[in-house]
């Protein structure tokens, strides 16, 4: 049985503070959930100069980066290394966001890059990927996610990584891919990892649906059978909307 994993990526919110409160409130609500809540992790990605004081704080949440550099350490300015992130014990790393890979030109190789070192020093790489407006119009996402996969995903130890589908088309804009077209993509990106590596491990890696995700729609996304959990934008930044997510078996 895969833990499912539903994480709140707050990119350039929440001020120091204002993530702190938000975290307590968050860790006492996760208290005094069921048994259940054994079942499934919960973590939040705050800006990097919160991960240390966020990661203090916590005890029942995971914290993890939104980014880290391809590079362990050297002349990088402005960069973020996987060593410190391990130093401070960050549980997690996103790597390859759509607006990373937009705005910052990263590439699959890069990706793939990062996410070794992130393993060496012992730091879960979340692994994204998923397909444009364009692309998607086009018929391209078989091809695009496959492309994605076997370069970003080459020579890990791919059952200790999270992959996040995150249709970028749907990323901001209010549009959700269907529980279906999302199932559908999800279990694509699990073919294509057995086919690199194999079924036993495809079967144990953890995959994430990312876009728009929110109160409405996380149930009937959470049943895919390979749909593992929730990569969640907006609707991880205000307290009521991110307990709903967390307690969608209650829904």
């Amino acid at each position: 049985m895969r833990r499912p994993i539903i994480i709140g990526n707050w990119k350039m919110n929440m001020k120091i503070l204002q993530g702190l409160n938000f975290l307590e409130d968050l860790e006492d609500i996760a208290k005094q959930m069921d048994k259940d809540y054994v079942l499934f992790d919960i973590g939040v990605a705050p800006q990097s100069i919160a991960l240390r004081p966020m990661r203090l704080s916590a005890e029942y949440i995971l914290i993890g980066a939104q980014n880290c550099s391809e590079h362990l350490s050297g002349a990088y300015t402005g960069e973020l290394s996987a060593e410190l992130l391990s130093e401070v014990r960050i549980n997690f790393c996103i790597v390859g966001h759509s607006e990373r890979r937009q705005y910052f030109n990263e590439t699959d190789e890069m990706v793939n890059e990062k996410a070794k070192i992130l393993l060496e020093q012992g730091v879960m790489p979340v692994i994204c990927v998923g397909e444009t407006l364009e692309q998607y119009e086009a018929g391209q996402t078989k091809e695009v996610i496959e492309n994605q996969v076997e370069i970003a995903m080459k020579d890990l130890a791919i059952e200790k990584c999270v992959i996040a589908y995150e249709p970028v088309w749907a990323i901001g804009t209010g549009k959700t891919a269907t529980a279906q077209i999302a199932q559908d993509v999800c279990l694509l990106i699990r073919s294509k990892i057995a086919e690199m590596y194999d079924l036993e491990k495809a079967n144990k890696v953890r995959i994430q649906y990312g876009g728009s995700v929110n109160p409405e729609n996380i149930k009937e996304l959470m049943d895919c059978p390979d749909i593992d959990g929730a990569l969640v934008g907006g609707a991880s930044l205000k307290l009521d909307s991110f307990e709903k997510l967390i307690k969608y078996k209650e829904a």
